[in-house]
């Protein structure tokens, strides 16, 4: 095992070393460690030594790496990080498994050289193992695939720089997140993990899978990826990520240390060991092989590593002393790889999933659904931030060159803006499940990431526009809000319509709307309008829509969208004492209130947009506005400050009744890509015991959701990441707003009342719904692009006065469109002549007949300043040469045999995209 292997590209002068934990052989590498100490003839129970270190959650990001203000929570990262390398050295059978990038990557900067040696022999020696390996264990409800990607990729990169292949993860580990997404595991899958264990399972689904011994399966996450291009191996944790009940031995547990010195009184290792082994068998008659996983560590876990070493060290020992008296338990140090090896060693069958793990419940009234909602204003500011990092911030930084990052505004970056994301994504960060202050510092750094990457872009459209005028950002536009155009009377906007392409436009900045029509509610006199592709009708009695039409499929359905609340539970209940939080949702009754039955009207018209203007009550309005040229109608919703006089909290939601015929079925996104079937009261690999009619119904929908039958599908897409549900046949509702008075008793330790000295009565919010109505079978060709729009959302900077007649008015940075199948999910800098590219086919195989194909991309001609040079293919994650990347194969519970992938370029520079495939390349480029 002491191979050394090298593999080089020539194009890249990239190296990969593998150094004393991986076998070399014909230049193929055995991917995991020597065989650990297993009995076949025995119960192999695997420890895994571990911590889980919230990328902020009750303290800020800073203050848990530093141990700062421990009256909140006691923890330190780097002190965990210092005292577990200390006791692996004193044991070379002691393992430890990290998780979380953006801790490791800060405490590694301050080490000593010395130090970094000895963390690079225990990672060469497979003790120290980096699972997950992002910058932060991800949300799965609330995130978006681009930044999953993206963080993902951050974290990874540093630890195959650093570490090479011994420091690449095998394992994907989300054992905190609440639920799961099957977007996340087809991702985890084309990042080469061989497997994926999580903590947190519906409770009626983990009673179910521990009867059937089906708590390890096979994910089946994609229906358009060939298998097993998207089949990741799943393993449910026994305890959560928690040790068992009575065996924590850390500085903030209670469980009585092994005390082994038998002249003493309190002796107790035959109690430990009896105890140990009663729970080991008992686990082990869920589970299908000979071998089990137990979680030892938890939250902030390995302060003082030498507590929990010195027992585990005990336990070990005197459990496996007992084999000389016949016992059939083998105890042993292990990582989640090891045990996953000896899963796939084990050469079994395994149930096949291919829906996914939402909503997710840990007790009859305990939905945690809440948090698809909660801090709908910080989900819309990180929705906005992927969009300016992902489209503006990166690909400029590429188009721009050099000069992007030093030139004449200054010296910028997209690595603050990347790192603040990345953070962003965590699971108690997007998720809103934060402490206030925590949200407001997540907030703080998306801002300072965007400033320097204005500069990036204020840089880069110098050069690229041959103007040197000053960019002006008007970071309050979402409160309508430009000192600049405010001020002056003149002005030239940049308008970034498209990923690659800009233009220049000179207008006056005092706009005014031309009002034709003004009136109360119940003197409507104008109740319908028509533009180019929609009719939209008003209830003139009410003032609320009434119908919708497609006028190039001549179809119509009634519609009627109003407003509503649930009142929150306080959990003075009859069945629960669950009160509604920042994780649960939890209504008082199945029955939302009416905001208002009407609506007060007013309607605007120009020769671009028409507008409804209505009012339902002082805190809730709404424009519905329909453009000239669009074929979506927008609904501006405005809700807050949510009253709170009552003394109750409020669950704030927009419901659409309409015609359509559902059958109880409506359809949600995975992480903004592939669509999932929801059905009221209903999960495809158990039966339901409904107990909340409502919580027990919402699903997370990061981009969009539709309803449909034979004849009709409304599309509802959305700005930020939110809750909803189809309660009733035809009816789609989607929660906007959370104000709580309560916490609900899941650790946060706060009610969810969003305040500040901006907003002292409470949080106003403002987002976008956009509606489209067609024909089920080429829906898809109109609501996929029109979720990538709302996504990648265009930026507007000014310059002060005209531009001079030398500037560059248009720019574009592809030398042709590209087909609509396919999307340029990445461009950005890798390093010196090198990017990073992915190109994804953004169709599911079976929902478009027009765009659900292979579709063939040159990458030579792609780019219009750029020539590229080399191109190599990574895997997902960019960590592995996609020709070096093996997995495990697994075999499903079905007669289906797996079909290995296979490409078909044309040429080196010819690419083929299949239906939802993502591929990734780094490409060597010279700017022309």
């Amino acid at each position: 095992i002491n191979a050394i292997c090298q593999l080089q590209r020539p194009e890249f002068s990239h190296t990969s070393i593998c150094n004393r934990c991986h076998e070399c052989c014909g230049g193929l590498r055995v991917l995991y460690w020597p065989q650990l100490p297993n009995k076949p003839d025995m119960l192999n129970v695997h420890l895994v030594p571990h911590t889980h270190d919230d990328v902020g959650w009750l303290k800020t990001v800073d203050q848990y790496y530093y141990g700062d203000r421990n009256d909140i929570q006691h923890a330190g990262v780097q002190y965990i990080l210092d005292s577990v390398v200390d006791q692996l050295i004193k044991n070379p059978d002691r393992r430890f498994i990290y998780v979380e990038t953006a801790f490791f990557y800060r405490w590694w900067k301050q080490q000593s050289s010395a130090t970094q040696q000895t963390v690079k022999q225990l990672v060469d020696e497979g003790r120290l193992e980096f699972v997950n390996g992002g910058w932060c264990m991800s949300d799965e409800a609330t995130t978006h695939y681009s930044a999953v990607i993206d963080q993902m990729t951050i974290g990874l990169r540093f630890l195959n720089e650093t570490f090479g292949p011994c420091g690449r993860p095998r394992v994907a580990w989300h054992i905190d997140p609440f639920g799961h997404a099957r977007e996340h595991a087809s991702m985890f899958a084309q990042m080469g993990y061989d497997g994926l264990f999580f903590g947190r399972l519906d409770y009626q689904d983990r009673a179910h899978r521990m009867r059937e011994k089906e708590q390890e399966l096979l994910w089946r996450a994609s229906d358009s990826l060939t298998p097993p291009m998207a089949d990741l191996f799943t393993g449910i944790l026994p305890n959560g990520y928690n040790p068992p009940e009575g065996f924590c031995w850390d500085q903030f547990c209670d469980d009585p240390p092994i005390r082994d010195d038998p002249d003493l009184e309190d002796y107790n290792v035959d109690d430990v060991v009896k105890r140990f082994l009663a729970i080991a068998k008992n686990q082990a008659t869920v589970y299908k092989t000979n071998h089990i996983i137990m979680t030892m560590g938890s939250d902030f876990q390995y302060e003082n590593a030498n507590l929990w070493y010195k027992n585990l060290d005990k336990l070990i020992h005197y459990v496996n002393a007992l084999q000389a008296k016949g016992s059939k338990v083998n105890v042993l140090y292990s990582t989640p790889s090891c045990y996953l090896q000896e899963l796939h060693r084990a050469n079994l069958t395994w149930a096949l999933k291919t829906d996914d793990f939402f909503p997710y419940a840990d007790d009859a009234h305990d939905f945690w659904t809440g948090y698809f909602t909660s801090r709908p204003a910080l989900k819309r500011y990180e929705r906005i931030s992927n969009g300016n990092l992902q489209v503006i911030c990166n690909q400029l930084e590429v188009l721009g060159g050099p000069v992007s990052r030093k030139g004449p505004f200054g010296e910028g970056d997209s690595q603050t803006m990347k790192k603040a994301m990345a953070v962003a994504q965590h699971h108690d960060a997007v998720s809103g499940t934060e402490k206030q202050h925590v949200a407001n510092d997540y907030a703080r750094k998306l801002a300072e990431g965007w400033q320097h990457c204005q500069v990036v872009v204020s840089n880069s459209l110098a050069g690229l526009s041959s103007s040197s005028a000053e960019r002006i950002y008007c970071d309050n536009l979402n409160v309508s809000v430009c000192p600049l155009t405010e001020t002056r009377s003149y002005c030239s906007i940049i308008n970034n319509t498209d990923p690659m392409h800009l233009v220049h436009v000179n207008c006056t900045c005092m706009c005014f709307l031309n009002i034709i029509h003004m009136t109360k509610y119940r003197k409507l006199n104008i109740c319908v309008y028509v533009l180019q592709f929609l009719q939209v009708t008003f209830d003139p009695d009410t003032g609320l829509l009434s119908s919708l039409s497609n006028l190039e499929t001549k179809q119509t359905i009634k519609l009627t969208q109003n407003f509503y609340w649930y009142n929150a539970s306080d959990g003075k209940n009859m069945d629960s004492s669950q009160p509604s939080g920042a994780y649960i949702f939890r209504p008082n009754s199945s029955t939302p209130f009416g905001i208002s039955r009407t609506a007060k009207t007013e309607t605007v018209q120009t020769s671009v947009v028409q507008e409804v203007r209505q009012w339902f009550a002082p805190w809730v309005s709404q424009v519905v506005r329909l453009y000239t040229d669009s074929r979506t109608l927008e609904l501006e919703w405005t809700v807050g400050p949510v009253p709170i006089d009552d003394h109750l909290g409020k669950e704030v939601i927009t419901r659409l009744d309409t015609s359509i015929k559902t059958s109880e079925i409506f359809y949600t996104d995975s992480n903004g890509r592939e669509v999932l079937q929801r059905r009221k009261d209903f999960r495809p690999t158990w039966q339901l015991k409904q107990s909340e009619p409502i919580a027990g119904n919402y699903y997370p929908i990061n981009s969009r959701a539709f309803i449909k039958d034979d004849e009709d599908q409304l599309t509802v897409v959305t700005d930020r990441s939110q809750g909803g549900a189809s309660i009733q046949n035809g009816s789609l509702e989607i929660m906007l707003h959370r104000r709580l008075l309560y916490d609900d008793f899941r650790g946060v330790g706060e009610p969810l009342n969003e305040i500040s000295s901006i907003f002292p009565e409470g949080l106003v919010v403002r987002g976008r719904l956009l509606l489209s109505l067609d024909r089920p079978p080429t829906a898809a060709d109109t609501h996929r692009p029109l979720a990538q729009q709302v996504v990648l959302q265009p930026l507007l900077t000014f310059t002060d006065g005209e531009l001079n007649s030398n500037t560059r008015l248009e720019f574009s940075g592809l030398q042709a469109a590209l087909p609509p199948a396919v999307h340029l999910l990445t461009l950005t800098q890798w390093d010196k002549d090198k990017v990073l590219l992915r190109l994804e086919h953004q169709f599911q195989s079976w929902e478009s007949k027009r765009n659900s194909k292979p579709v063939t991309v040159n990458l030579q001609k792609l780019f219009s300043t750029l020539d590229v040079l080399g191109a190599s293919e990574l895997n997902l994650s960019a960590n592995q040469w996609k020709d070096e990347m093996s997995r495990f194969d697994w075999t499903p519970q079905t007669d289906e045999k797996p079909l290995l992938k296979t490409f078909e370029d044309h040429s080196d520079w010819e690419v083929t995209l299949r239906p939802m495939e993502i591929r990734t390349f780094l490409l060597r480029v010279r700017l022309r």
